[in-house]
């Protein structure tokens, strides 16, 4: 098979797309002919040898990825024949291989993709997706909401837009610039701006009038993530899922200490990890299967930026300087 491989940690041109042997499913598993893999980017820090949520690999060279869609194409001892022939979509947790034209999963992770919705998109809601629900266990969005989602024309941000417009609240999307900016528009936000002016917190405030925002759905930190904190109206909720930076000063996590928050008023809580987990049950499975159902009933719908598999390392680029929109998708 053809493979995205990491022979040494480093920059993005480290990604090799080559020949290799294909995987065998071993017992309880199947082998996934690919149609779609995910890039996140944390794949980005792993490929430089950062640890974070999971660890560098211990061993090179290996195969990035960990969220595959495609066809079941040969099982495992001990799999029943039905899963033969099935598109299924999977998250392959700490072990990677999705940069390929052939993934093996455990069955206990797979999930059937729902009629109608395609590999591409199926991808993007079992990591995105989950994530996004995850996030929303932490806030009961209603029609006297007014969300503030930085990186609002990301994966994650594009559908915490659609999510806050369908529970009727009001939304206001920060997106790096004007064509980005328009994406959001047209997504559904009620106020898109561009961060990259030096006066958009002055055009969100003159919005917001006396009012103020009840949620910032942070993922970004540093001055981007402060200047809409400092937007939050009594009472108003900070929920942080990253800092990956949208500014020149960005890229570092916000934290308030306990007399900062009183005399806001506000609330500021780290929303991933085992918070979100134990909110859903301690089954991630299940924040997968809302995630799929929400993209399969076309109440969420996440966008995608392709690109073939063969060109994994301008995929990383794009995203590590923010040329993407939406989920990033290889596809062999």
């Amino acid at each position: 098979m053809h493979a995205v491989r990491l022979h040494a940690f480093g920059p993005a041109e480290n990604l090799t797309y080559e020949r290799t042997d294909d995987p065998a499913p071993g017992p309880g598993q199947v082998r996934i002919a690919v149609a779609a893999a995910g890039v996140h980017l944390l794949d980005t820090a792993l490929r430089q040898g950062l640890t974070g949520p999971y660890p560098a690999p211990a061993v090179l060279p290996t195969i990035p990825g960990r969220e595959v869609a495609g066809t079941v194409e040969s099982l495992g001892e001990g799999v029943g024949a039905d899963w033969l022939g099935k598109r299924v979509v999977v998250h392959l947790g700490m072990v990677p291989g999705g940069y390929a034209e052939l993934a093996v999963a455990d069955t206990t992770r797979l999930h059937e993709i729902p009629a109608g919705l395609g590999e591409a998109e199926a991808v993007a809601m079992i990591g995105t997706g989950r994530t996004t629900l995850g996030i929303l266990q932490f806030t009961d969005l209603g029609p006297d909401d007014i969300a503030l989602v930085p990186a609002a024309a990301g994966g994650i941000g594009t559908l915490l837009v659609q999510y806050a417009k369908n529970a009727g609240a009001t939304v206001i999307g920060l997106a790096g610039g004007p064509a980005k900016a328009a994406l959001v528009a047209a997504n559904g936000a009620d106020l898109a701006v561009d961060y990259t002016r030096p006066d958009w917190a002055g055009e969100v405030s003159a919005y917001l009038g006396d009012r103020g925002a009840t949620v910032v759905f942070d993922s970004v930190g540093g001055a981007t993530g402060l200047a809409a904190v400092g937007l939050l109206a009594k009472g108003g909720k900070h929920l942080v899922f990253g800092w990956s930076g949208a500014g020149p000063h960005d890229g570092e996590p916000l934290s308030f200490t306990e007399e900062e928050l009183t005399e806001r008023g506000i609330t500021s809580e780290s929303v991933l990890g085992p918070v979100m987990l134990e909110k859903a049950g301690g089954d991630i499975r299940v924040l997968e299967e809302r995630s799929l159902a929400e993209a399969a009933a076309g109440r969420l719908r996440p966008a995608v930026q392709r690109f073939p598999l063969a060109e994994a390392a301008r995929a990383h680029r794009a995203l590590e300087t923010r040329g993407t929109v939406g989920k990033v998708v290889l596809e062999p």
